[in-house]
C-alpha cells in the first residue's frame, strides 16, 4: 500500500453522521483527513479534536481554496447538497454525499450531470449494501445459487425512542420534518436501494400506504409525521414489499429474496445469510431435517462472524470502509463508481413516487 496515492479528503457538515465518515477515513489506507467544515465553526473544531484533523473551516469556501481537496464528504441535510456538489466539483473535488441525495428525483439527476460536465465522480452512502453481509449475498446471486428472483421482501425498522428518534421526535424544527417525505424520505433509500437493482430497467408499478400508528400528543410538525409505510412493487416477473416500520420490535433490518432455486435472507443486524432449499427428504424426514439444516446454518454464520471479529472486521461501519475502499480506487483510476448512476436515480425515482402517494400536494401547495 505504500505506492497507493493519498487523496486528501475533507468532511462538510459536523453532525452525527459525520463522526461515522471521520473514523472509517482515519483508517483507510490511500486517504488522509486534512479538514472539516461547518457554518457552526465550534461542531467543526469539535469534530477536528475528536479525530486529529489539522484543519476545521466554517465555511466552504475557504476550505475548498486552502486545502486542494481531492474528496469532499458531503454530510448535510439534502437540501444542499446540489449547490454544495456544485462548489466542490467547482473545486476540483470529487463528491461522496449521505442519502438522501436530494429533495426530489430531478434535483438528484441535476447533481449527477453536475458532477459529469466537471469530470468528476460521486457515489451516495449505501453502506450496508456493502456490509460483509450484502457482499457475500452478492456473490451468491452472481454464482446462480439463488436462480431468477421472484419475490424481493425488504424491511428497515426505525427506533423513535433511539438517539436519532429521540432527537426527531423532540424538535418540530429538526431538518428531518422539513422533507417532503419526512422519516421517510430520510430512511427509505435502505429500502428501495436494495429492491431496484431486481428490477429491468422499465419503470416499476408502484402502491404505497402509510399511517401513523403512535397518538399525537404535542400539537406540532412531530405529529403529522406517518410513521408506518408499506409499498407494494412490480416490474417484469419480478414483485416486492418494502416496509418502513417504527413499532414491531425488536427493530429490524432484512432483506428477503425468494429466488427459483433458493430463497435467501440477509439481516443486517445480526449480519447473517441463510438461505432455504426445496426439501428432497420423504414427507417424514422432510419435517424434521428443515430445523437441523437451519441450525447447521445459523451455526457457520456465528463461526463466520466470530472469524471476522478475530480480524477486526466486525466494526459497526465496514460497509462504508468497503464502499469507500471501491469508490476511492475509481478516483485513482478512473473507472467506473461502486453504485451505477443510473440506479441512484431509479431510487430517487421510486421515492418520489412513494412520497408523492403517502403524502399527496394539494392544488394549494400544501399537503392534504
Amino acid at each position: 500500500m505504500a505506492d497507493l496515492k493519498k487523496l486528501r479528503v475533507g468532511i462538510v457538515g459536523c453532525g452525527k453522521i459525520a463522526d461515522g465518515h471521520a473514523e472509517v477515513v482515519k483508517y483507510l489506507d490511500g486517504a488522509e483527513l486534512v479538514a472539516v467544515c461547518d457554518r457552526e465553526p465550534l461542531l467543526a473544531e469539535q469534530l477536528a479534536v475528536r479525530f486529529g484533523v489539522p484543519g476545521w473551516y466554517g465555511d466552504l469556501g475557504e476550505m475548498l481554496e486552502r486545502e486542494r481537496l481531492d474528496v469532499v464528504h458531503i454530510t448535510t441535510p439534502p437540501a444542499v447538497h446540489l449547490p454544495l456538489t456544485r462548489q466542490c466539483v467547482a473545486a476540483g473535488a470529487h463528491v461522496f454525499l449521505e442519502k438522501p441525495l436530494a429533495m426530489t428525483a430531478p434535483e438528484a439527476r441535476d447533481l449527477i450531470d453536475v458532477v459529469l460536465a466537471g469530470g468528476r465522480q460521486m457515489t451516495i452512502n449505501y453502506w450496508p449494501n456493502f456490509d460483509p453481509p450484502a457482499m457475500q449475498f452478492k456473490q451468491m446471486m452472481a454464482r446462480g445459487d439463488v436462480g431468477d428472483p421472484v419475490h424481493v421482501e425488504a424491511f428497515i425498522g426505525y427506533d423513535l425512542s433511539g438517539n436519532y428518534g429521540q432527537v426527531l421526535m423532540s424538535d418540530p424544527n429538526y431538518w428531518v420534518h422539513k422533507l417532503p417525505g419526512k422519516l421517510f424520505h430520510n430512511m427509505i433509500d435502505h429500502v428501495f436501494n436494495r429492491i431496484v437493482p431486481f428490477f429491468p430497467d422499465a419503470e416499476p408499478e408502484i402502491h404505497a400506504f402509510a399511517f401513523k400508528r403512535r397518538e399525537g400528543v404535542r400539537n406540532n410538525a412531530t405529529d403529522a409525521m406517518l410513521d408506518e409505510l408499506r409499498v407494494y412493487l412490480r416490474g417484469g416477473n419480478v414483485s416486492a414489499f418494502g416496509s418502513l416500520c417504527s413499532h414491531a420490535r425488536p427493530v429490524a433490518n432484512t432483506l428477503k429474496v425468494y429466488g427459483t432455486k433458493a430463497t435467501v435472507e440477509v439481516d443486517f443486524n445480526n449480519r447473517t445469510v441463510v438461505s432455504t432449499a426445496s426439501q428432497r427428504y420423504p414427507s417424514a424426514l422432510g419435517r424434521l431435517a428443515p430445523p437441523l439444516q437451519m441450525t447447521g446454518r445459523y451455526l457457520a454464520e456465528s463461526r463466520k462472524n466470530i472469524g471476522q471479529f478475530w480480524r477486526h472486521e466486525f466494526h459497526f461501519f465496514a460497509g462504508m470502509s468497503k464502499l469507500l475502499e471501491l469508490f476511492y480506487e475509481a478516483i485513482r483510476n478512473n473507472g467506473a463508481p461502486p453504485i451505477p448512476y443510473t440506479e441512484i436515480l431509479r431510487v430517487s425515482e421510486v421515492m418520489d413516487q412513494v412520497i408523492h402517494q403517502v403524502y399527496p400536494v394539494t392544488v394549494g401547495g400544501g399537503a392534504r
